[in-house]
């Protein structure tokens, strides 16, 4: 394959990252509205959620097969056009149970395109033969950023479901001008190796990295789902300062990820994870402890700095352990990692409405702080170089 088709591919699945990220990103200013059109407290808000994650988690081991068989270009590309479509469900539902359906809909696709497009950014790694994960996810901050920032401003402005038209077209838009480009791994894997016929992985490495992801992922999920609610009803904020925390937490992680290749090429994964997992310690106990929005705004945004090579670094070693298709080493990664991020909002739900926010906050913090003490276990990342090209 030429550098310049893998360069292009590069920025094609950049595109897909941020259109996933949008598409969360947009998600998340319309919690706290889907809570009082349905008039849902904490506790069925949390299991809602869990319900959107649910539709991922379901989607991610059935799309790693399908990876595996067809290979991450053709499922990124029905993935992708569905997710953006999808969204308009969330603006039809009037009932509880069409929101769940909606909503389980929603959470399937962005799953599935999710699983595709760090599959198919490990395909670009590989015949690029440099890293370009945590770029790719900083695309998706972006548009978690994006996503989050104006619809707030727009929903304020004029109304969600207008809202909702606007994110549909333009996501359509963006994913119909990225399909053409994205590239294809020269062929499938073996079948075998999907994961399939000899059950699940044996390397016991790639399930410890699952948790690792698990643990990176936590807090990340906690901010997008929970953050809003916990500055309007703790810290007293207006719903656009209180969008504002997970805004300038996808920013700020936006940024750092698009430093973060060039990080991790000088630093190696190791030491780039170690330094990570101190900043994004401090910044989550300075949210769970801070006096006033504006400081929670400012840890929030610590804590986006910290945590925002965690999760590339590891999906990066996940994709490349030894002797497995990077769609098999992901699908695992991802699935433990995303079940625990979607599990847990609906548990931080049910706690908060005993505990309030703050302590679960600092536990999180104690979590980062766990990963930063087992960074070793993503020496693998470094090994792209090592690896078959795509």
């Amino acid at each position: 394959m030429s550098m310049h088709n893998a360069a292009l591919g590069r920025w094609a699945v950049a595109a897909c990252f941020f259109v996933n990220g949008f598409m969360i990103g947009s998600w998340a200013p319309q919690i706290p509205l889907v809570a009082s059109r349905f008039g849902l407290s904490e506790t069925a808000l949390g299991l809602l959620i869990l319900v959107f994650g649910s539709g991922a988690v379901l989607a991610m081991p059935l799309c790693g097969y399908l990876i595996g068989r067809l290979g991450s270009r053709a499922v990124l590309r029905v993935a992708g056009v569905v997710c953006a479509l999808s969204f308009a469900g969330l603006a039809v539902a009037v009932e509880v149970w069409q929101l769940v359906a909606a909503l389980i809909f929603f959470g399937a696709f962005l799953g599935a395109m999710d699983i595709a497009m760090n599959s198919n950014a490990v395909a670009v790694e590989r015949s690029l033969r440099r890293a370009v994960m945590s770029s790719s996810h900083g695309f998706w901050s972006l548009g978690g950023f994006v996503g989050a920032g104006v619809g707030g401003l727009i929903i304020e402005r004029f109304g969600h479901m207008t809202h909702i038209g606007l994110v549909v077209a333009f996501a359509f838009v963006v994913i119909l001008a990225a399909l053409p480009f994205l590239i294809v791994e020269n062929k499938p894997e073996a079948a075998p190796v999907s994961g399939r016929r000899r059950g699940l992985p044996r390397n016991p490495l790639v399930y410890l990295t699952g948790v690792v992801a698990l643990l990176c992922m936590l807090p990340e999920g906690a901010v997008l789902d929970w953050a809003a609610l916990y500055m309007r009803q703790e810290m007293g904020a207006g719903i656009a300062q209180a969008s504002l925390a997970y805004t300038a937490f996808s920013g700020t992680m936006a940024v750092m990820r698009f430093a973060g290749d060039r990080l991790r090429n000088r630093l190696g994964a190791v030491k780039t994870l170690r330094y990570s997992g101190m900043v994004a310690t401090i910044g989550m106990l300075g949210a769970g402890l801070a006096p006033s929005p504006l400081i929670a705004i400012a840890a929030f945004a610590l804590a986006g700095l910290g945590i925002a090579n965690m999760v590339p670094i590891v999906f990066s070693a996940a994709g490349n352990q030894p002797g497995l298709s990077p769609g098999a080493g992901m699908s695992v990664a991802t699935t433990i990692g995303y079940s625990g991020m979607l599990l847990a909002p609906s548990l931080v739900g049910f706690v908060a409405e005993r505990t309030g926010f703050a302590p679960i906050f600092i536990a999180f913090a104690i979590m980062l702080a766990i990963v930063l003490s087992m960074a070793n276990l993503v020496r693998s990342a470094d090994t792209i170089a090592a690896q078959p090209a795509a």
